[in-house]
């Protein structure tokens, strides 16, 4: 070996050797440290939350005093308040979502609910409370105003509804079951909880124990919507739960029994104007010129003031003819002759409302009326007022043994509060006005009552109100139009407005004879119109342009026929003495 390679193995033997252990380690400990962050990183995402709801907002519980509402195992935004050991439901809550039937007089103070048999009244503040003439007591108190809100016990509510509830605390809460029947309940399986929403990271609702039942509201793929039985209400994983199953439930409760006072056979009724009592004394020409009536209603009453009193032109002599004639007679109480009296005053307060009814009463027993019949129109703000006033008087005339029909406009949006299907349930019978298509007041003339006028109002009234209780009301006039032109009528560009009408226009109503009278004397011929269901003529005269809508026989069939297919309760007719003697050989084919 020579001297230098001797040199540089020297030189390597003499190199302090490197010791690589520590690297090792500290590489070791970064992978542990990564995996550990990973795996902390994995078991948060995979992991249950264990964050709890804040209960007070998750039930929208504002003030100490408030109590959330489960209803039917949902719960809603609105909330009632736990005062004294009582659940307390705000008036419109009940009345949206228990019973609408409760009305609240915010005038005087007054909650009041009709049974089938009694008018029930509680003065707001007071335990007590009057059903018909007894007084009656309960250890709470019934009505609370607080403010501008008004509070129902919801077990005096109960009372009058088939309802039940439960009350707990931590939060406060009301479980009211109020729709029976079939629901969805399942076990849970294994200790678990309740989330906000669907999700292990959704916050915590409740805890619910391995054996307690749920029902299940909404099902999902891998979570369902649930309410246990005390109302805690959220979402729970599928796989705690077992085989959802149906179950029934039910609550024994005695539903008011609502009876009606219905004629065996059609009615045939005739509305008879009566304006002065002479008109009453001409009774047996107006009947012996009609055939098949066996309902008169003579126009006798209206309310006369804002105390609730009536104007009457009744006359026991002229029911005394009509009972000899078998004819009953149902006086009419309008609301439209005294434009001083205020309608929606007289409604809106229980005082005057009551005093009216009394009245209606005491003029029906006096004069040995068979029946009333409540004709009050064009109200406009009253509520719930006027069908509450209905409800009331439904009492009062079946004690009596008063037969209560109510007059109605065909139905649209703007009647609705006229509610025709709790009307069905008080009064005997709903008639319905199908005429006044096209009145003074229109903003284009047309007919008084077209064929597609009257079916629609038939089958609209018919989803509120069963067939034997509704009575048809025909007219036994028609609506002569006068046309004027307008100054530039005739010119292109006035003509080719969109909705420009180029004339102005009044109207008079007449009756079967006149109106043909009328429209032969000028010479003009009637054609029929298949899409009115009725004849229709014109004719010029001293520049003006006359046309009408003819109501006569023929149309008067068409309408019957819509009454006969339906099974209506029989038809009306307004006014006895516009017809001519022909109109009733049609009629009685249909009501005899």
């Amino acid at each position: 070996m020579s001297e230098t390679e001797r040199d540089r193995v020297r030189r390597r033997k003499k190199r302090p050797r490197v010791n690589k252990m520590p690297i090792f380690i500290a590489i070791a400990f970064i992978i542990i440290v990564l995996f550990a962050v990973m795996l902390s990183i994995i078991i948060k995402k995979y992991s249950p939350s264990k964050e709890r709801a804040n209960l007070q907002e998750y039930y929208h519980l504002q003030a100490e005093d408030d109590m959330a509402l489960i209803l039917d195992q949902q719960l809603i935004e609105e909330t009632a308040k736990w005062w004294d050991g009582q659940a307390y439901l705000k008036y419109e809550t009940v009345q949206q979502y228990l019973n609408q039937r409760f009305y609240w007089d915010f005038n005087e103070n007054i909650l009041r609910y009709t049974t089938d048999s009694d008018v029930i009244s509680v003065n707001a503040g007071e335990n007590s409370y009057l059903e018909g003439k007894k007084n009656n007591t309960e250890p709470y108190t019934i009505v609370r105003v607080d403010g501008e809100e008004v509070y129902l016990a919801l077990e005096f509510v109960q009372k009058y509804t088939n309802l039940d509830f439960v009350q707990y605390a931590e939060p406060n809460r009301a479980v009211i079951t109020v729709t029976w029947g079939e629901i969805s309940k399942a076990e849970v399986k294994k200790n678990t909880q309740i989330r906000v929403r669907g999700g292990i990271k959704s916050p915590i609702v409740s805890d619910v124990k391995k054996g307690s039942s749920v029902i299940v509201i909404e099902s999902g793929d891998k979570w369902s919507k649930v309410c246990t039985e005390d109302g805690m209400v959220g979402y729970v994983t599928n796989k705690r739960l077992s085989e959802v199953k149906q179950e029934v439930i039910s609550r024994e409760f005695d539903e008011p029994q609502f009876a009606h006072l219905l004629k065996d056979g059609p009615i045939s009724l005739g509305w008879h104007q009566v304006t002065s009592q002479e008109a009453n004394q001409r009774v047996a020409n107006v009947l012996q010129s009609t055939k098949g009536i066996n309902v008169i209603s003579p126009t006798w009453f209206y309310l006369n003031d804002n105390q609730g009193n009536i104007y009457s032109l009744a006359s026991r002599d002229y029911v005394d003819y009509c009972h000899q004639q078998n004819v009953e007679v149902w006086g009419l109480v309008s609301n439209l002759e005294n434009p001083d009296a205020d309608s929606n005053y007289v409604l809106t307060h229980t005082s005057t409302r009551d005093y009216l009814t009394n009245q209606i009463i005491a003029a029906a027993i006096e004069y040995n009326l068979d029946g009333i019949n409540l004709d009050f129109e064009a109200l406009r703000d009253v509520g719930d007022a006027y069908i509450q006033f209905i409800r009331e008087l439904s009492i009062k005339c079946e004690n009596n043994d008063l037969v209560l029909s109510v007059d109605n406009y065909v139905p649209s949006s703007y009647t609705a509060f006229y509610n025709r299907s709790e009307q069905a349930v008080f009064a005997d019978y709903v008639i319905i006005m199908a005429y006044d298509e096209h009145y003074s007041g229109s903003e284009d003339i047309g007919s008084v009552s077209s064929i597609g006028f009257v079916k629609k109002g038939v089958a609209d009234t018919l989803e509120e109100v069963p067939a034997e209780q509704t009575i048809l009301g025909v007219p036994f006039y028609s609506r002569v139009w006068e046309l004027t032109p307008k100054e530039g009528a005739g010119e292109d560009t006035a003509s080719a407005s969109e909705g420009y009408v180029p004339y102005t226009f009044t109207c008079t109503e007449e009756g079967m004879q006149t109106i043909e009278d009328r429209y032969t004397a000028n010479g003009a011929q009637a054609v029929w119109s298949q899409e009115d269901g009725q004849y229709v003529a014109q004719y010029e005269s001293e520049g003006k342009t006359y046309k009408m809508w003819i109501e006569n026989e023929t149309s008067l069939e068409e309408k019957l026929k819509v009454m006969k297919e339906h099974g209506l309760a029989g038809a009306a007719y307004w006014k006895l003495g516009l017809e001519r003697p022909s109109a009733w050989d049609t009629i009685i084919k249909y009501v005899n």
